[in-house]
C-alpha cells in the first residue's frame, strides 16, 4: 500500500473539513433553534390575540405560525443528524491522530477486560497482562475502533486465539484492500458511533430471533383473537349506531380482558425482548448495506458478503423490515394503551407480524451478525495498516521449521518516533535468546515486542517490523508477577506458581507440534537469594529447552550461562548504555540497540549516581 499522503496528514484535512462543517451546521442549528422559539411565541402571541378579540385573520396567521413551527422543528431535528454526523466524523479523524502518537488518554477503549476464556487455545490471563493485550494503553485499545458490542466482541477473541496460517493468510489480504479505504471505514465507524447507549447485548437479540415463535405454535389462539377483535369492533360500530348490543360488548370486553390477563402477560414479556433493542435495527440494516454493496475482491471480504445475503434474505432489507415493525411495539408506551389493548387485543396481533420476521429470518441474524463482526474486526487491523504503511504482514510457516525471524523488530505500542527496531531470532527447538543487559536498557520492551508482535501476527494483522516469518505459536509469559497478601503469596512463591503453570503448558504442547510454546521470561525468580536463583533458574529454562519451546529469557545475572548446558542452548544477545559526566551532573543515555553477546557492563551504581542517591560507604 502506497500513498503520497502521509496518514497523519490524511486526518488532519479531513479533521479540519469535519471542523468546519461541524461549526457551519452548529450555527446553523444555534439559528434554527431561535427560529423555533421566535416562532412558537409569535403563534401563541397571535392565538392570545385572536381569542382576545376575535378576528379570524389573527387565528389564520396563529395557524400559519404553528405550521411554519412544525416545519421549522422537522428541519431542525434533520440538522441535528447533520451535525453529529459532522461531529462523530470529526471525532473519529481525531482519534486517528491520537493513535498515531499513542495518546491513550484521548483514545476510546471499547474491549473488555474481564478475564479471558481458559480452552486451551486461548492466552492465559497473565500473558494478556504481561504484554498489555487488553486494558489501558494495550493493544486492544490501539485497535479498539469496533462500536458494535459484535465487533468488540470478535476483535477481543482474535486477540486471544491464535488462528492458523490459513486464516491469516485470508484476513491479511481482506486487511490490505481494506486498508486505503478510507471513506468505507469511516463510515463503518460512523455508523456504529450514532447507534452510542442503544445498542444491547447482542447474544440476547440472537437468542431471541432464533427462539421458536410462542404465539404460532398456538394457531387456535391466533383466531380467537382475531375473531374476538372483529367482533368488538363490529359491536362497537353497531353500539354506534343504536342498535342494542350493549350487554354482548360487554361480555366481549370482559373475554378480552381474561385474554389480557393470561396469555396476555407471555405476549408482553415476548414483545418486551425485542422492544428493549429497537434502537439498533435501522443502524445494523444501514451497515449491513453499507458492507454487503461495496465492490470487494478479498475472499474473506466476499464470503462475508455472502453471510448477509442468504438466498432472497438481504440482512439489510430484513433489518428494515424488524425496524418497520417497531412502531406498531411502541405504540405500547402510549398512556391510554390499556384501552386499545382492551378493544383491539393489539399486543396479540404485533406479535404475531413479530413472529412472522422471526420465521423467515431469524436463523440467519446470528451469521448476519457474525458477518458485522469481523467486517470490524477486519478494519481495526485495516486501520492499523493504514496508520503504519511501513509495518509489514508477516509469513506465516505451517510445519516449517519452529522459529521466529524479525527484522527492525519495534514494540507497536510505542510512539512510532521513539520506537527502536532490532533484528532478532528465536528458535530452533533446542535453543534460547538470552537478553542480558543493564537496567531501563530495553530488555523487558524487547520481550513484549516479541509478544505483541505475534499476537497481531496471528490475529492477521501488520507487525511492527521491516520483516517477520514465525510458524503457529503459543505465547506465554512470566513478567508482571504479584504477590497477594489477600491469599498469603509472596512475590517469590506467585513467581514459582506462574512458571509451574508455562512448564505445565510446554509439557501439555510437547504432543502438539503445530502449535508449539513461544516463552517469554523477564527476570525470573528474583524474590530469592543468588545462589540458589541461578540454579533454579538454569534448571527450570534447560526444561524448557528440552521440551522443544522456543523462548526468550532476560537477565542481569551475567552469570547465568556459565553452566555448559545453558551455554550451548542460549544464543547471547545484549543491550548497552552510555554514561558521561558532564558539568551540569552525570547523564546516561540508552541506543536500545541489540547487540550480540552478553553484557559488558552494569549500571545500578551510576544511575544512584543520576538521580543523586549517596554512593559513599559510612
Amino acid at each position: 500500500m502506497t500513498s503520497s499522503i502521509s496518514p497523519s496528514e490524511i486526518y488532519r484535512q479531513r479533521c479540519e473539513r469535519y471542523g468546519a462543517e461541524r461549526d457551519r451546521l452548529q450555527r446553523h442549528s444555534n439559528r434554527n433553534g431561535d427560529l423555533n422559539l421566535a416562532l412558537v411565541l409569535a403563534a401563541l402571541v397571535a392565538l392570545g390575540a385572536a381569542a382576545l378579540w376575535t378576528h379570524p385573520t389573527l387565528y389564520w396567521l396563529a395557524t400559519i405560525l404553528g405550521v411554519g413551527f412544525v416545519v421549522s422543528f422537522i428541519h431542525h431535528d434533520r440538522l441535528k443528524g447533520r451535525l453529529a454526523r459532522a461531529a462523530t466524523r470529526y471525532d473519529l479523524n481525531s482519534e486517528g491522530l491520537h493513535r498515531l502518537a499513542r495518546n491513550w488518554s484521548a483514545l476510546p477503549n471499547p474491549l473488555s477486560v474481564e478475564p479471558p476464556p481458559t480452552d486451551d487455545d486461548a492466552l492465559d490471563p497473565y500473558t494478556v497482562a504481561d504484554l498489555d493485550l487488553l486494558g489501558p494503553a494495550s493493544l486492544g485499545h490501539l485497535l479498539g475502533t469496533p462500536n458494535t458490542p459484535v465487533g468488540q466482541t470478535t476483535l477481543r477473541a482474535w486477540i486471544l486465539h491464535p488462528a492458523t496460517p490459513d486464516t491469516v493468510d485470508r484476513r491479511q489480504r481482506a486487511v490490505d484492500e481494506l486498508a486505503p479505504l478510507v471513506d468505507l471505514r469511516e463510515e463503518v465507524g460512523l455508523r456504529g458511533r450514532l447507534m452510542g447507549q442503544s445498542q444491547a447485548d447482542f447474544e440476547a437479540f440472537i437468542a431471541w430471533a432464533e427462539r421458536p415463535g410462542w404465539l404460532h405454535s398456538r394457531p387456535w389462539l391466533i383466531w380467537l383473537v382475531r375473531l374476538l377483535t372483529v367482533i368488538t369492533l363490529g359491536l362497537g360500530v353497531a353500539y354506534g349506531l343504536g342498535q342494542p348490543v350493549y350487554p354482548a360488548l360487554i361480555a366481549v370486553f370482559i373475554l378480552n380482558l381474561a385474554l389480557m390477563g393470561t396469555a396476555g402477560r407471555r405476549v408482553a414479556a415476548e414483545i418486551n425482548a425485542v422492544m428493549a433493542r429497537q434502537g439498533i435495527f435501522h443502524a445494523y440494516a444501514e451497515m449491513f448495506q453499507l458492507l454487503e454493496t461495496q465492490p470487494l475482491t478479498a475472499p474473506a471480504l466476499r464470503h462475508l458478503q455472502s453471510q448477509l445475503r442468504a438466498g432472497d434474505l438481504g440482512a439489510d432489507e430484513q433489518m428494515r423490515r424488524l425496524g418497520r415493525l417497531m412502531p406498531l411495539v411502541e405504540i405500547r408506551r402510549w398512556v391510554f394503551f390499556f384501552f386499545v389493548e382492551w378493544a383491539t387485543l393489539w399486543s396479540f396481533h404485533a406479535l404475531w407480524l413479530l413472529e412472522n420476521w422471526r420465521r423467515d429470518a431469524g436463523d440467519h441474524v446470528r451469521s448476519w451478525l457474525i458477518a458485522l463482526g469481523e467486517a470490524e474486526a477486519l478494519i481495526a487491523l485495516a486501520t492499523l495498516r493504514h496508520d503504519h504503511p511501513a509495518w509489514v504482514f508477516p509469513q506465516m510457516r505451517a510445519g516449517a521449521e519452529v522459529q521466529l525471524d524479525a527484522h527492525n523488530l519495534a514494540h507497536p505500542l510505542l510512539p512510532p518516533a521513539r520506537a527502536v527496531g532490532n533484528d532478532v531470532t528465536v528458535g530452533p527447538p533446542g535453543t534460547f535468546l538470552l537478553v542480558t543487559g543493564s537496567n531501563m536498557s530495553g530488555k523487558s520492551t524487547l520481550l513484549r515486542a516479541l509478544g505483541v508482535n505475534t499476537v497481531l501476527a496471528q490475529m492477521g494483522g501488520p507487525v511492527s517490523a521491516a520483516g517477520m516469518r514465525l510458524p503457529t505459536l503459543t505465547v506465554a509469559s512470566s513478567m508482571r508477577v504479584q504477590d497477594s497478601l489477600s491469599q498469603g503469596v509472596s512475590y517469590f512463591m506467585a513467581e514459582l506458581r506462574r512458571l509451574k503453570e508455562i512448564v505445565d503448558r510446554v509439557d501439555a504442547h510437547r504432543d502438539q507440534p503445530d502449535r508449539p510454546i513461544l516463552y517469554l521470561l523477564d527476570e525470573i525468580l528474583q524474590g530469592t537469594n543468588t545462589g540458589e536463583r541461578q540454579i533454579a533458574a538454569r534448571r527450570i529454562i534447560l526444561h524448557l529447552v528440552r521440551q522443544g519451546a522456543i523462548g526468550a529469557v532476560s537477565t542481569h545475572d551475567l552469570t547465568l550461562a556459565d553452566t555448559p548446558a545453558v551455554a550451548a542452548a542460549s544464543v547471547p544477545v545484549h543491550f548497552s548504555e552510555r554514561f558521561e559526566r558532564t558539568p551540569d551532573g552525570p547523564t546516561m543515555t540508552f541506543d536500545y540497540q541489540l547487540r550480540p553477546g552478553i553484557a559488558t557492563s552494569t549500571n545500578a551504581l551510576k544511575l544512584m549516581e543520576v538521580v543523586g542517591l549517596p554512593l559513599e560507604d559510612r
